[in-house]
């Protein structure tokens, strides 16, 4: 019973974590863009905590691209 119960919990999460993931990927891209890029031209980085803020960004929109584009190429191969 419990091992149901901690399977629909788990299956759940990561369903929540995905779709979490390309939420994040599909509408925040333009402005992690302008945050990563645009501010590259208008700054000089000084700090590693920027550096790695950007890093990140681009890191999480990238995950999300491909977890996309994995999801589209599923949906067309089944039909």
């Amino acid at each position: 019973m419990f091992h149901v119960l901690y399977s629909q919990i788990n299956s759940t999460v990561k369903y929540f974590i995905k779709y979490s993931l390309s939420w994040v990927s599909q509408n925040l891209a333009v402005p992690f863009w302008m945050v990563g890029h645009i501010h590259l031209m208008s700054t000089v980085y000084q700090d590693i905590t920027e550096i790695l803020a950007s890093f990140g960004m681009n890191l999480i929109v990238a995950a999300g691209f491909i977890h996309d584009f994995i999801e589209y190429k599923k949906e067309k191969t089944n039909k």
